[in-house]
């Protein structure tokens, strides 16, 4: 049998546009704070889609460490100089959202193993519900053990955080 080159092998399959649907993607989650670890997924996520939303969700019954409009407020300080990242929040279900944006798909980070059954589960949950996937980025191995819950610990024991978020980047909490 012959070897083809990849690109006859695969010219058959059907291409939308320059990416399957659009190139905008759905970053969602508390940020409460945004650490390293988000914008790195941010910048990561820019190299493949054209746009990036990342939007704070809204949860009613957990208010956060610091007020939501504090970190809609900052991400958008943050990323006033990328037109490509847009940010906004929202309350509900995340693929709700997804779909009144446009997204066709919804970005997370995986950090470890830990992450894997949760993030599978919701990916599979979504997939069935809306139609819509999900894009999976591993962590940075130098900034996996970086995580939200982690950084408002050390702040709630007076630590200096400021080596755990983006720098420009200046959330204040309550």
């Amino acid at each position: 049998m012959e070897k083809q080159p990849f690109s006859q092998i695969h010219s058959t399959l059907p291409i939308e546009g320059k990416r399957r649907g659009g190139s905008l993607i759905l970053f969602p989650g508390s940020f409460d704070p945004f650490t390293l670890g988000h914008a790195d997924l941010v910048k990561r996520a820019l190299q493949l889609f054209d746009q990036v939303v990342v939007a704070v969700g809204v949860n009613e019954l957990k208010p956060g460490w610091i007020p939501v409009v504090q970190r809609v407020e900052a991400l958008k300080d943050f990323y006033k100089e990328e037109p490509r990242v847009h940010v906004d929040q929202y309350a509900g279900l995340t693929i709700d959202f997804a779909a009144s944006i446009g997204a066709t798909a919804i970005l997370r980070g995986l950090r470890s193993v830990k992450d894997y059954e949760y993030e599978l589960q919701m990916a599979d949950v979504n997939r069935q519900l809306s139609g819509i996937e999900t894009v999976i980025l591993f962590a940075d191995p130098e900034l996996a053990a970086i995580s939200s819950s982690v950084v408002r610990e050390l702040a709630a024991f007076g630590h200096d955080i400021s080596a755990f978020l983006p720098e420009g980047y200046m959330p204040t909490n309550k």
